[in-house]
């Protein structure tokens, strides 16, 4: 089986976290009535996803992988003159045993979900943020762009904050979302500057590339005594 998917992975693994993505984004807009075909339609992504994730993983362990894992593409996002901001994923044990087992905690997170909220009146709404949570956490997982994962994070700490306020007519909760919100804002900006940083000393956000990526270099080490440093 890892060898005839092998070919087609650096692919499907873009379906991995994308089929929860689009999911959440047509749940979230169902109309309550539907909240039981919307758990169904997120559950059902999930668990292509988590099929796929699954497969992964035993291709990048598979001892005919060992020394030539698939290699998904990278993408250029944006260039501008001398400036290429590319996106893409990476395959390996690491990533590919993260992504099965989100994927399959999350399938069973979905699955006791479907009886336990099924008498709220936002039924299809709540797996519509969840199904948007599960996606991000899943291109967080499979990034190998610190771009995209930057912009995966967003999306984790929207999807945490509808979440986390989904009983937004209760004060508490209300107050515990915006104290959620503002605190990964403060978060992410010194994430979006230590982001730019590298990027002017590398002229690459992608973690691997060709022995010039992020964790292919001595930079990281670099900002980790400056941080240590600092901190």
């Amino acid at each position: 089986m890892a060898d005839a998917l092998s070919p087609h992975l650096p692919y499907l693994l873009w379906l991995v976290p994308l089929l929860p993505l689009l999911a959440g984004g047509i749940t979230a807009f169902m109309p309550n009535r539907m909240g039981r075909p919307a758990s169904w339609l997120a559950l059902g992504a999930l668990l292509v996803s988590c099929v796929i994730a699954v497969a992964a993983l035993a291709c990048s362990l598979a001892p005919v992988h060992e020394h030539a894992a698939p290699t998904p593409p990278v993408y250029t996002w944006f260039s501008f003159g001398d400036v290429a901001l590319q996106v893409g994923l990476v395959l390996d044990p690491l990533s590919a045993a993260m992504g099965a087992m989100v994927t399959f905690v999350a399938l069973w997170i979905f699955i006791y979900s479907t009886g336990y909220m099924k008498h709220e009146a936002r039924f299809g709404r709540f797996f519509g943020f969840l199904s948007v949570f599960s996606g991000a956490m899943l291109l967080v997982v499979y990034s190998n762009s610190l771009l995209l994962l930057f912009m995966a994070w967003e999306l984790v700490g929207l999807a945490s904050y509808l979440l986390i306020g989904y009983y937004f007519e209760k004060p508490a909760a209300a107050a515990a979302a915006q104290k959620a919100f503002i605190t990964t804002r403060v978060g992410d900006m010194a994430f979006f500057l230590g982001m730019i940083w590298l990027y002017g000393q590398t002229h690459t956000l992608l973690f691997f590339d060709h022995g010039h990526g992020l964790l292919e270099t001595d930079v990281l080490a670099s900002l980790a005594g400056i941080t240590t440093i600092g901190g």
